[in-house]
């Protein structure tokens, strides 16, 4: 694993990587896998947190070089200073095209690591947080959407649990949908396996979403906007579904 490939932008004070799915941002609590920031440590020495990504969430993440760097863009990202652009590969299609969703979230009272929205009336659920995104669909596929969000809060899984909200869980999330696999048999009419193989193999195994782009003012007061390109499997499940939608 090579941290260079993933290096986005970097300066004195901060670096941004496109984090591929299924790599830890930080450290578990078990500490047995291999995290972005220890590769970071190794190479940087001193390498602080601003925010995570979930592990099965690919894109761009940022950290700090210093404490002087940590604290401003904290601060920033606690402030809401900071643009984040989510892409994410929803099940169904929406009704509403465009629209926000504003629904404090809160721990869930017995399943441990799991998130959940906060209502009044359901007393067991502890006071939730504010939590707001924006989302647009940009391509409707039918059994799929292609969904641009935003979010204006960082809590943690906001974009699974909002979109699950609403009724079109991310697609792959094991949490918060089926967990399903995104087969070509699920878009194309008439599929059939090859003679070679016993099995379908699904072209999408892991939770489709995506951090696009980032954009914040840095410590030394210059506006910097960063983007991480789509990886490969969500590039090649997109290329699918438009395909066999014009079909």
């Amino acid at each position: 694993m090579r941290l260079q490939e993933f290096i986005i932008a970097e300066t004195d004070n901060w670096i941004a990587l496109n984090k591929p799915s299924g790599l830890l941002s930080i450290p578990d609590r078990k500490g047995e896998d291999i995290s972005l920031k220890f590769l970071l440590k190794e190479k940087y020495g001193d390498i602080f947190t601003v925010h995570r990504l979930d592990r099965e969430t690919s894109g761009i993440i940022i950290f700090s070089k210093n404490e002087t760097s940590h604290q401003y863009l904290s601060q920033a990202f606690e402030e809401r200073k900071a643009r984040k652009i989510y892409l994410g590969l929803t099940i169904g299609s929406l009704i509403n095209k465009k629209g926000t969703i504003d629904a404090p979230i809160a721990e869930h009272p017995s399943k441990n690591g799991t998130m959940v929205i906060y209502k009044k009336a359901r007393t067991e659920v502890g006071r939730g947080k504010e939590s707001r995104t924006d989302y647009e669909v940009l391509y409707d596929f039918g059994a799929y959407s292609w969904v641009q969000f935003r979010i204006h809060t960082g809590r943690t899984h906001q974009i699974r649990v909002h979109s699950t909200s609403i009724g079109h869980p991310i697609a792959c999330d094991p949490l918060y949908g089926d967990g399903k696999p995104v087969f070509l048999s699920s878009i194309k009419h008439q599929f059939k396996l090859s003679k070679n193989e016993e099995e379908e193999r699904p072209i999408l195994n892991r939770l489709a979403l995506h951090a696009f782009q980032l954009s914040f003012t840095d410590p030394n007061q210059k506006e910097v906007f960063l983007e991480a390109p789509l990886p490969k499997d969500l590039k090649a499940v997109i290329r699918q579904l438009q395909k066999w939608k014009m079909k």
